[in-house]
Parts: C-alpha cells; structure tokens; sequence
C-alpha cells in the first residue's frame, strides 16, 4: 500500500494507519515525506465505486469556486486518495457558510439532464445514473424508487410494496414545482458532512444530476448539526419552492429504501412512515 500511495502521489510515504473498514473497503491515513497528509479508501475490488466517487468530487468541485468538496489527488482501480481533512466542531457559522454553498453548488453550473455519464453507486449498490432530459419525477420513480423497492422487496410486505408503488404512480402530482437539474451530493447523511472548524466539506458523494431537495431532505434524515441555520442561510442564496418541507419524506424514500436493501426489515417502518407521508 506504501509503495502504491507513492507512485500515485509522486511522494515516498513515510507511515500508514489503518482507521477500521466500511463496506467493503478499509480506511487509511498515510504521511508522506513530502509534508502532505492523506486519506486513502482501499480494495481489491471496487474499481467502479472509486471510479464514481473520484468522478462526483471532481464534477461538484466544477459547479464554481468555492464549491464545498475536497479535490481528488489520486484514483485507480485499487484506491481513492483525498487531502486529510482535520476535524472540527460544527459550529453556527460554518453551518451557514454550507448552506449559502450548498445553495451555490446546486444553482450554479447546472447539468443539462438528470443523472450522471459515469456508473453510479451508492455505498456499494449500483445507482442507475442513465441521463435523462425529461422531469425528475419519472426518472426518480425509474432509477431510484423502483430499481431499489426490488432489491429490498424481500424484507417488505405485499402492501409496504403497494405502498411505494402507489408513490410511483403519482409521483407526478407529490414533486411540487418543476425544477431543472442541479448538481447535487446525492447521499448527503450527517456522516458525509465533515467539518473542520470554520467550514464543512462534502465528502463519499453518490453525485448526479437530480433535485436540490433531496440533499436537503438527505441532511434532515438522520439528523445534521445546526440545520436549521443551514437551511436558512441556503433560502437566502437558493429560496425554495413553496411546499418544500412536505415534500421531505418523498426526497426520503429512496434513501430508506437503500438502507431496507442494505440492512434488511430495521428500517422498513421508517420506509412505510416516509412512503405514507409522501403520498399526504
């Protein structure tokens, strides 16, 4: 691992620490003779997740300066190194400092089509990331809803099923005001918020081109320090459409069907909460 780190990065590395594992890759923070600190995702065999994640970084970092993701110093088909990023509390200011980011990223540089050119995936799960021109609501419900309702059907209920189908079907009606495409973090969880004192930075994105409300409504999720003053300081920058909150729990429903996929049945009442609140 020394030896790859130093012909990835052009630097001899002086010490690796192993930092435990996620997924199905171990974690790693290395020195480097050069001065340099640096975080390293490493594994045999997930070439297309590095692949999409270095792609993500580097396609949110060009929405404009001062966009809120670190650089990719290296990617190749055993390992993804980024900059160590140093931890901070999050504090009031810097949470309104990413939400006028935030605001910023998703405003900017907008992508012609929802999706992504590149492979997606989410945690280890393929993201179907086909480029489509027509409205979110159908290419939510086609790549989002559908493909992961299958693949956690096993854990659900013949009428948990019916439930998210009948979102599906009029998801149309429940997506409020048309929005064009915005660059987004696409699994925007409190864990990928790493702050680091007067900022926070985006990190292990899932990026495409798809609705501004997701990554907020992925921030409320499981909770994210100071996201009322984040939100507040975005609506600033980005207002929001009428509407926006009650339609939280349809931004939910395809992470929680995620995690119904990945987890099993501990997550299904919060899938069933969401899929019932969506549908109002």
């Amino acid at each position: 691992m020394r030896e790859r780190i130093g012909r990835l990065l052009g630097s001899p590395v002086e010490s690796v620490r192993g930092l435990g594992s996620s997924h199905a890759w171990t974690l790693h923070r290395a020195a480097l003779a050069d001065g340099r600190e640096v975080f390293v995702k490493a594994a045999p065999d997930q070439a297309g997740v590095f692949a999409a994640e270095a792609a993500g970084l580097r396609w949110l970092g060009e929405a404009g300066p001062g966009a809120p993701v670190p650089d990719v110093l290296a990617a190749d088909d055993r390992m993804l190194v980024l900059p160590w990023l140093p931890s901070g509390a999050p504090t009031p200011q810097a949470a309104e400092r990413l939400g006028r980011e935030l605001a910023a990223l998703h405003t900017g540089s907008r992508p012609d089509a929802y999706g992504a050119p590149w492979e997606g995936f989410i945690a280890d799960l393929p993201l179907d990331n086909t480029l489509d021109g027509r409205g979110w609501p159908r290419w939510y419900a086609e790549r989002r809803l559908e493909p992961f309702l299958r693949r956690g059907e096993r854990h659900l209920s013949a009428d948990d099923v019916r439930l998210v189908e009948r979102v599906m079907e009029r998801v149309e009606e429940l997506a409020g005001p048309p929005e064009p495409p915005s660059r987004i973090h696409g699994d925007l969880w409190s864990g990928n918020v790493q702050w680091t004192g007067d900022r926070a930075l985006l990190i292990d994105p899932a990026a495409h081109g798809g609705h501004r409300e997701t990554d907020l409504a992925m921030m409320a999720l499981f909770g994210t320090p100071h996201l009322d003053r984040i939100i507040a300081a975005y609506d600033e920058v980005a207002p929001l459409a009428d509407g926006w909150r009650a339609r939280v729990p349809l931004h939910q429903l395809h992470p929680l069907l995620v995690h119904v996929a990945l987890f099993g049945g501990s997550y299904r009442t919060s899938m069933v909460e969401a899929a019932r609140s969506a549908l109002g």
